[in-house]
C-alpha cells in the first residue's frame, strides 16, 4: 500500500494543472489570433452569451461579434500587457442578442489574445470603485507595524471585503509546509489559527500558478467543468491555461475542499522577493460568488500587502548584513595587524560568533580545536569533521537536522552546523552551530497522510481530517536562511583571503632567512679567507697593517648584524 501511495502521490506532483483543457461554468472564454482577431478557441458554453454556437464562431473574426466599442479598450490594454503578464481588466459592455453587461478580462500567452468574459452581477453597479476600496483598506492597516497585528488586520479586511466564513492569513514555510498565522472568522466556523499543512497540499505547480494568477476564485466546488474548443493548439500541443483566471481546478482540490466543508473558495497571492510568500485564502460554506470589481480591490489590496510584507524581509536582511558587515571589517583590521592571521583567528572566536546568528563556533585548524560559546562534546567533534571532509565542497555546508552529522542533542542540545572550509590542504574548518529548537506543531491532520488512495489502490484523493494532530518535533534547529548562508559566504572568502597572505608572509619570511643563512656563510669564508692570508703576510708595514685591521673590523660588523638578523627571522 505504502508503494501505491509513493506512486499516486508522484502522479499527484507531475499533475498538468495548467492545462485542464477546461473552465469554470461563471464566465466565458474566446482566444483570437491578431492581427484579424481570428477565433481560435472558445468555451463550450460560449453560445450563453454571444447567442453563437462554437462551431460559427472558430475560425470567424471577433469583430463579426463584438462592437468596436469593446474591441477598442481590449487592443488599448493589450498595447500595454507584456506578454506572459496576469490578466488585465480591459472592458464593460453589452454582448449578445440579450445585451447582457458583462466584465472582459484579457491577457496574452502563446500567441494568443485570451478573453475571460463574466455577466456582471445584477448587484454590482452599486459597488465602489477597485481603486477606492482598495484604498479605504489600506488605510486601515497604517497603525498595524508589528507583524502579527498587520496580519491579523489584513485577514479581517479581506473579510469585510468578501463576505467569506473564514479568511486565513497562510504562510509558507522553509520547508514548503504552509501555517496559518492569521485569521477571522464566523463564529460557526471552525478556527485553523496555527495549523501546520504539509507541503503536498499546495504542490510546486500549483505554488507556480499562484504568481501567475494573483487572484483565483472557486464560486462554487461542486461545479461541471466547461471544455475548451478545441483544448489544442493546431501543432496538437495542449492549450496552456495558466494565466486563465477562469481556468478549471484540480479535481483533487476539489474534493479536498469538499472534504473540509467549504463550498467557495478564493485566494490572493502575497508575493515577496519573486517568491510566493504566503496566501490569503478564504472560505465559505454555500457557493459564492465574488464580482470582476470586488476581485480587482482584491487584488491591488493584495500587490500593497505583498510590497510591505517585503519591504519588512529586506529591512530586517538589511539590517543583519550591516551587522555582519561591521563584524567582517573589524576582524579583517585585527587579522591585517597580526603578524601570522592563522594565530590570530582563535583569538577572535567571540567576533565570529557575531557574525553568523548562531550558539557556538569552533575553529578545527592543524588538528587543534578552539571553541566559543555553545559547542559539541569532545567525543563529536571527530565525526563532526568526517560529516564536512564527506560532504566537502567549494562552497559552505549547511543543515538543521542532527541526524545529519549524527549530533547528540540530548547531551550538548546541538542540532544546527553550518560548516566553511578554509583550508582543504591541512583540512582546517569553521564550524558554526545552533540549539535544538523542540517544537509542539499541530498539524490539520496527520502529516504524514496528506493523502489517500480510495478502495481501489488507483485513484489518490485528500485526506478527510482536518483535526488538529499533535506532534512534538526533536532534533532540528532555526534553519539557516539564505542571508546566514550568504554571511557565511563572505566570511569565509574573508577568511581564506587571510589565510593566503598568511603562507605568503611564511613563504617570504623563510626566503629571507634563507638568504641570510647564504649571506653569513659568504661573509665566513670571505673572513678565513682575509685570515689565511694574514698569516703569510708577517713582514707589511705599519700603514698597510691598520688598512687590514679596519677592513677587517668592517667584516665583522656585517658578520655580526648578519647573525642578529638570522635569529630574529628564527
Amino acid at each position: 500500500m505504502t508503494k501505491l501511495l509513493d506512486r499516486a502521490l508522484a502522479a499527484c506532483a507531475r499533475e498538468p494543472i495548467h492545462q485542464s483543457g477546461a473552465i469554470q461554468p461563471h464566465g466565458y472564454m474566446i482566444s483570437c489570433a491578431l492581427p484579424d482577431w481570428t477565433i481560435r478557441h472558445v468555451s463550450a458554453n460560449i453560445e450563453e452569451v454571444t447567442g453563437y454556437p462554437p462551431e460559427d464562431m472558430l475560425r470567424q473574426s471577433l469583430r463579426e461579434f463584438f462592437t468596436s466599442d469593446l474591441i477598442e479598450p481590449i487592443a488599448e490594454t493589450i498595447g500595454f500587457t507584456e506578454a506572459g503578464a496576469p490578466p488585465q481588466r480591459a472592458a464593460i459592455g453589452n454582448i449578445g442578442p440579450m445585451a447582457q453587461l458583462c466584465d472582459i478580462g484579457v491577457h496574452v500567452a502563446d500567441g494568443l489574445v485570451h478573453l475571460e468574459i463574466e455577466v456582471q452581477p445584477q448587484n454590482a453597479s452599486g459597488e465602489r470603485s477597485p481603486t477606492m476600496a482598495a484604498q479605504a483598506m489600506i488605510s486601515r492597516l497604517a497603525g498595524h507595524d508589528d507583524a502579527d497585528g498587520f496580519n491579523q488586520q489584513v485577514a479581517e479586511q479581506v473579510r469585510l471585503l468578501t463576505g467569506y466564513d473564514r479568511v486565513m492569513i497562510y504562510r509558507f514555510r522553509h520547508d514548503d509546509a504552509g501555517e496559518v498565522v492569521a485569521e477571522a472568522r464566523d463564529p460557526g466556523m471552525p478556527s485553523y489559527l496555527g495549523l501546520r499543512y504539509p507541503g503536498s497540499d499546495i504542490p510546486a505547480q500549483a505554488r507556480a500558478l499562484y504568481l501567475r494568477n494573483r487572484v483565483r476564485v472557486i464560486p462554487d466546488v461542486s461545479y461541471v467543468p466547461v471544455p475548451v474548443i478545441p483544448d489544442r493548439h493546431a501543432n496538437g500541443d495542449p492549450l496552456n491555461l495558466g494565466q486563465h483566471a477562469l481556468r478549471s481546478v484540480s479535481p483533487v482540490h476539489m474534493e479536498y475542499l469538499r472534504n473540509m466543508g467549504v463550498a467557495a473558495s478564493a485566494s490572493i497571492s502575497i508575493v515577496g522577493g519573486g517568491r510566493l510568500w504566503g496566501l490569503i485564502a478564504c472560505h465559505h460554506r454555500t457557493p459564492r460568488r465574488l464580482s470582476p470589481g470586488v476581485r480587482a480591490s482584491a487584488d491591488l489590496f493584495g500587490l500593497f500587502v505583498s510590497m510591505r510584507i517585503a519591504a519588512r524581509d529586506q529591512q530586517r536582511a538589511v539590517a543583519q548584513e550591516d551587522d555582519a558587515r561591521q563584524v567582517r571589517d573589524t576582524l579583517s583590521l585585527r587579522l591585517a595587524a597580526a603578524p601570522d592571521p592563522r594565530l590570530a583567528l582563535p583569538d577572535n572566536l567571540d567576533l565570529l560568533l557575531r557574525a553568523v546568528a548562531s550558539d557556538g563556533v569552533a575553529l578545527f585548524q592543524r588538528g587543534q580545536w578552539h571553541t566559543a560559546g555553545r559547542t559539541p562534546g569532545a567525543d563529536a567533534k571527530p565525526r563532526l569533521v568526517r560529516w564536512a571532509e564527506h560532504r566537502s565542497a567549494p562552497n559552505i555546508i549547511a543543515t538543521a537536522n542532527a541526524s545529519d552529522w549524527e549530533g547528540d542533542v540530548d547531551g550538548d542540545g546541538l542540532a544546527g552546523v553550518l560548516a566553511l572550509p578554509l583550508d582543504p590542504a591541512t583540512g582546517d574548518w569553521l564550524f558554526f552551530f545552533r540549539c535544538e529548537e523542540v517544537e509542539e506543531v499541530r498539524w490539520a491532520g496527520p502529516p504524514g497522510e496528506p493523502m489517500q488512495l480510495d478502495a481501489s489502490g488507483n485513484r489518490l484523493g485528500p485526506r478527510r481530517s482536518f483535526s488538529a494532530w499533535h506532534e512534538v518535533v526533536r532534533g532540528r534547529s532555526l534553519p539557516w536562511s539564505d542571508a546566514d548562508q550568504r554571511t557565511a559566504d563572505r566570511l569565509s572568502m574573508l577568511l581564506r583571503e587571510r589565510y593566503r597572505r598568511s603562507d605568503l608572509h611564511v613563504q617570504v619570511s623563510d626566503l629571507r632567512a634563507r638568504r641570510t643563512r647564504m649571506a653569513v656563510r659568504d661573509q665566513r669564508e670571505r673572513l678565513l679567507r682575509l685570515s689565511e692570508l694574514l698569516d703569510g703576510l708577517v713582514h707589511v708595514g705599519p700603514d698597510e697593517a691598520a688598512r687590514l685591521a679596519a677592513r677587517i673590523s668592517v667584516l665583522e660588523s656585517e658578520l655580526q648584524t648578519l647573525i642578529g638578523s638570522e635569529a630574529i627571522e628564527h
